[in-house]
């Protein structure tokens, strides 16, 4: 068996689609995969970090905007994509895959495209609960579109062949809170809280975490507090020189622990990225979710609000936030057990733990029926 993978630009799209190859690879004897991503893309470094073989296209975003620099980018954008379709097609020619699933990504446009029009089996997966560009035009012509809240089939015009999956989250993360506790080595009853803006971090965001901990540190802390700043790290050290943080106060510049301590944590920050938020249901972690303003189509901001519905979010949004608000908010959700176990409840709610597991039926199912 081939299958072929495509995905990009965000580590959201990518970690579902290595999952699956991984769960393809331990059940189908002498399975090959291939990943096709974005030429210049992140998963030029992380696909092949896990191990698996990655070719690219050459294609780019549309641009909503009629600046001379967005007419020019455009323009360029509609050159890649005429590209990206003889490099689909050529990708297939050599590999010839027996199934094509695109999880998000421009990358996975012309792909998936070429792979429908032959024929072969395809399917797309959207985190997201509101399709993107991308997926709204595949869906019209994929074999199968799943989805990863059961609310996201009203997008679909062709709802029998919507399959609600969820989002594939990572083994490590289904560790029990006390486990990951002792593996941070926290030994009191204090509550922990967890903060970050993406692998990257988010410079405004990160000037309010500044005030944050300025905040905490002015009184014997109530909580733990874990914070990933990313790119900001140097930037959030030199603001808060002069600030003693307890211990029990953390900066870090990464977090590569993040199963661990999402798992130990009582409340989570964030923005509101579909991969973060399938985690934070699949392991019931109630949130306050800041959706970042600079995503096409609001779909932070959407996908927040479909966890807010349920309870098991609050939701802030950056142009009201600040250092006291977001403390303010944590501080009182944190000294609340009962509304953080009504939280947990309302995530857990919208979680789907074994969503690769329903995927993988939901391709092999595509598989036999072709």
């Amino acid at each position: 068996m081939r299958v072929l993978f495509t995905c990009g630009g965000t580590a959201g799209h990518i970690n579902p689609a290595v999952a699956l190859a991984r769960m393809f690879q331990e059940r189908q004897e002498n399975c090959q995969v291939l990943f096709v991503g974005a030429k210049g893309g992140m998963e030029e470094r992380l696909v092949p970090k896990e191990g698996f073989p990655l070719e690219t296209v050459t294609i780019s975003s549309f641009w909503r905007s009629l600046s001379p620099a967005g007419v020019k980018h455009n323009l360029q954008t509609l050159r890649n994509l005429h590209l990206s379709r003889r490099e689909a097609t050529d990708i297939l020619d050599r590999f010839q895959p027996d199934l094509v699933v695109g999880t998000g990504g421009y990358a996975s446009y012309p792909v998936v495209h070429a792979a429908a029009k032959r024929g072969i089996p395809t399917a797309v997966h959207e985190s997201n609960a509101v399709p993107g560009l991308t997926t709204q035009q595949l869906a019209k012509i994929a074999d199968r579109v799943m989805v990863g809240y059961e609310e996201s089939r009203e997008h679909y015009h062709d709802k029998d062949k919507v399959v609600v999956t969820g989002t594939p989250v990572r083994d490590g993360f289904f560790q029990t809170r006390k486990e990951a506790r002792q593996a941070l080595g926290i030994q009191d009853d204090r509550p922990l809280l967890l903060s970050y803006w993406g692998s990257l971090g988010a410079e405004v965001m990160n000037r309010y975490m500044v005030d944050f901990f300025r905040l905490a540190a002015q009184q014997p802390p109530t909580f733990h507090h874990i914070h990933g700043a990313g790119r900001d790290f140097a930037q959030m050290e030199a603001d808060l020189q002069g600030t003693a943080l307890p211990p029990e106060l953390q900066l870090r510049e990464y977090i590569y622990d993040m199963p661990t301590v999402m798992a130990a944590a009582d409340l989570v920050l964030c923005r509101g990225g579909a991969s973060t938020l399938s985690e934070l249901t699949a392991i019931g972690k109630p949130a306050v979710i800041v959706p970042s303003p600079n995503v096409t189509n609001h779909h932070q901001e959407r996908n927040a609000n479909v966890l807010a519905q349920q309870g098991g979010a609050v939701v802030l949004l950056e142009p009201v936030c600040s250092g006291e608000r977001l403390y303010q908010t944590a501080a009182e959700l944190l000294a609340s057990p009962q509304r953080l176990r009504d939280m947990s409840q309302g995530m857990s709610s919208m979680g789907v733990p074994d969503a690769a597991e329903k995927i993988y039926d939901t391709l092999t199912a595509l598989l036999r029926e072709s």
